[in-house]
């Protein structure tokens, strides 16, 4: 028999296969670029000595550098000489470090502290103790299903809080022409707000506006809440690194627990502590009584289960050690109140600069403004002249980190801003 021979099949080129073949995940979207990443990218991207980056949220020391706090390096000694194991942590977190965390968000004389009232998780920082909240409340807070937002807020709220499964409104909080706080828009927009309404609030140092009531603002704001019957949801994300002391940091939250308001609250770890990679937090409601903190507490671990199981230790055991033992724990108020004055210190600076300058316009929210960002009042024109003509980076919406700047820095700064605002940059 005779044998056919037969050419060859000829392989396919592995890219015309590939194209071919159309990809599982060939419909998903570029998502939107993160405004503050992107601030960051084009300050590192800059090669010019005179550069400076006001987006980033994280402390800076007088030089510009990352800073960790003196007590935190002295708590890491301790616990490296008590050589700890690496066990997983319960579900709701390090019992030493979540007794600590609510006694100092309320106070050695809050009620629900000492009637043993408080359900309190450890969380992933303070993003993961908001997500927490939101999707307790969106699973059990029986009145509403929507939480209101200060305009602005955080740009991070939104999202956790959609995704949580609750619905995101705002209420009026800045008010530009001031560049302070749009308290009688605010009062309004509380009274006409459903009874029963979850309410976000800032506890102190807003983000990212820098604008925060006064403790007579607060007080006619936890009546309104009484009134309406409102559910207020803190979100404190820097008390003592806002004004320098803890307690005062803590007001709104302690007075409206001592008016009697079941309150539901975000701690961070973060920016107090400079344990921002540590990603230490805890959210914590207050219940009833005992009885109803248990049921409280075991949703809370339901919760927590199927997101990350359990949190973090090292960070829990290095805050627990140092809000536990009474040398680094006064030794961490100093340190904190030393990053807050700096600030408070370059706001200081930075309004005789402008004011001697004969800048434009009135520069006093600077100083009133408190904690790490600033609306500063900057057009979007003028923040995009300051990147590309003198190599200055914020967000286009005039949000500046306080703590890019330093005695290396700010007069550049100033004189910058100034031109930019008089239109000779």
């Amino acid at each position: 028999m005779q044998v056919i021979s037969r050419p060859l099949a000829r392989a396919v080129p592995q890219h015309i296969r590939r194209a071919a073949a159309l990809s599982t995940w060939s419909a998903v979207p570029a998502g939107p670029p993160d405004p503050i990443l992107g601030v960051t990218e084009a300050f590192k991207a800059d090669k010019d000595s005179r550069k400076i980056n006001l987006g980033v949220g994280a402390y800076r020391d007088s030089n510009g550098k990352p800073y960790v706090l003196s007590c935190v390096h002295k708590a890491e000694e301790y616990l490296t000489a008590a050589n700890p194991d690496k066990e997983y942590l319960p579900i709701t977190g390090l019992p030493e470090f979540t007794k600590a965390a609510g006694l100092l968000a309320y106070g050695a004389e809050s009620a629900p502290l000492k009637e043993n009232a408080v359900a309190i998780t450890q969380s992933i920082s303070g993003t993961g103790a908001l997500r927490i909240g939101g999707a307790f409340l969106a699973r059990f807070y029986p009145h509403s299903k929507t939480i209101y937002l200060p305009v602005p807020s955080w740009g991070n709220h939104t999202p956790i809080f959609r995704d949580s499964g609750l619905e995101v409104k705002g209420y009026r909080y800045f008010d530009k022409k001031t560049v302070g706080l749009d308290f009688e828009g605010l009062k309004e927009d509380f009274k006409n707000m459903p009874e029963k309404s979850i309410v976000l609030l800032h506890a102190c140092a807003h983000n990212p506006t820098g604008v925060d009531p006064t403790p007579e603002q607060w007080r006619e704001i936890s009546d309104i809440v009484k009134e309406k019957s409102l559910f207020p949801f803190f979100d404190m994300a820097y008390q003592g690194f806002a004004s320098g002391s803890t307690a005062r940091d803590a007001f709104a939250v302690r007075h409206f627990v001592s008016e009697g308001h079941q309150v539901a609250l975000s701690q961070s770890f973060a920016k107090n502590m400079g344990l921002y990679g540590e990603r230490v937090g805890a959210f914590s409601v207050t219940t009833a009584d005992a009885e109803e903190r248990t049921r409280v507490e075991s949703q809370l671990k339901i919760v927590v289960r199927p997101m990350y199981s359990n949190p973090p230790l090292h960070g829990a055991r290095i805050a627990s050690t140092i809000l536990g033992r009474p040398d680094l724990y006064g030794e961490w108020e100093q340190e904190v109140k030393g990053m807050a004055e700096r600030i408070i210190s370059m706001r200081d600076k930075l309004y005789e600069n402008l004011t001697s300058l004969g800048t434009p316009g009135e520069w006093v929210h600077i100083k009133s403004q408190i904690g790490m960002f600033s609306f500063t009042g900057l057009t979007q024109p003028q923040t995009k002249a300051l990147a590309e003509k003198a190599h200055i980076y914020m967000t286009s919406d005039g949000r500046i980190s306080m703590a890019g700047l330093n005695g290396g820095n700010i007069d550049y700064f100033s004189e910058s801003v100034s031109q930019a605002v008089k239109g000779t940059l």
